[in-house]
């Protein structure tokens, strides 16, 4: 099998100036590709491209939720390479993690725009563009685990996974007649920049490591440690001719996560108490010591140590 598995093949990854979409785009270049980063990061996008190689991949300013700016991504996508065969709708955000009752419904209002309506208004202009090119293309979204059950992320995010995917199942058999794919991949417990941040808390991040230990330490396949290329080489193999016979298919990949075990409401009291001993556990002895021990205490004990030598 060649290693090349979308050699030639042009793609966009939308939120791909970090987190899964940035791995997503190393390996489709990696894999022969020509990839569009389309983001609202400008910054992190730029520097994106500069570590693959402006021959490969370019960055364009693309937020979702403004249906013109969608339009022109794949206009610029189409004038620049002369085709589109894959477009990876990956932008998302968490949105409010309030509980149903405290819910603000312009927030919800903001994660069903970004999550629902900036996937749907990809999927339009590029199926527009691969109908009008007689292209038989794939296109492929982030949905998540949390797409067909619940406990897993507050009401709107869910809302708008569950959305996502009866759009992708939708969309699936419209466009399956034009020869075009529509899956999605489900990811859960990757941690991204996005999972590591707890909204409403700025500077503030949890350790990728603290997220990885926590959700490896529930899953029933030991010594799996979830990775952002891991989702990034599940929508490589939905973009790849390898899956030239799949279509309306929602491929979990939540790294072995218990169908039986819940997430959210989050208990506070235990989240509180694991980054507590999470710290602690990456802190050395004698820095805990320096804390909690008062600064003669430590002096004399070196002294008697020092004495102890002689």
């Amino acid at each position: 099998m060649s290693t090349a598995r979308l050699e030639g093949k042009v793609a966009i990854i939308t939120g791909a100036a970090s987190g899964i979409g940035e791995a997503a785009t190393r390996l489709f270049v990696e894999n022969g590709a020509f990839v569009v980063i389309a983001d609202v990061q400008d910054e992190l996008g730029d520097q994106v491209v500069a570590s693959i190689g402006p021959e490969r991949c370019s960055y364009k300013h693309c937020d979702v939720t403004d249906e013109k700016q969608v339009e022109e991504i794949v206009t610029y996508t189409l004038e620049k390479y002369g085709a589109l065969d894959i477009v990876y709708s990956n932008a998302g955000i968490v949105g409010s993690v309030t509980s149903t009752l405290d819910l603000d419904l312009k927030a919800m209002e903001k994660t069903i725009d970004v999550n629902v309506c900036g996937c749907v208004a990809m999927m339009k202009h590029a199926g527009c563009a691969m109908v009008a090119r007689n292209i038989h293309g794939s296109i492929i979204c982030t949905v998540s685990a949390g797409a067909t059950r619940g406990g897993l992320a507050p009401a709107g995010y869910t809302a708008s996974k569950h959305a996502l995917l009866g759009v992708v199942r939708s969309a699936s058999r419209e466009l399956g007649m034009y020869g075009i794919r529509v899956n999605c991949v489900s990811p859960f417990g990757v941690a991204t920049p996005m999972a590591c941040t707890i909204p409403g808390v700025k500077r503030f991040r949890l350790d990728p490591e603290f997220v990885e230990a926590q959700m490896s330490s529930v899953s029933n396949l030991k010594g799996m440690v979830l990775k952002p290329k891991d989702i990034a080489e599940a929508a490589m193999f939905l973009a790849s001719d390898e899956s030239a016979c799949i279509n309306g298919h929602n491929l979990v990949v939540d790294g072995g996560f218990p169908d039986s075990m819940d997430t959210f409401p989050v208990n506070k009291c235990k989240a509180v108490l694991d980054i507590a001993r999470w710290s602690i556990s990456k802190v050395k002895f004698s820095s805990i010591l320096f804390i909690f021990v008062p600064r003669f205490l430590i002096s004399v004990f070196d002294q008697t140590r020092d004495g102890s030598k002689d």
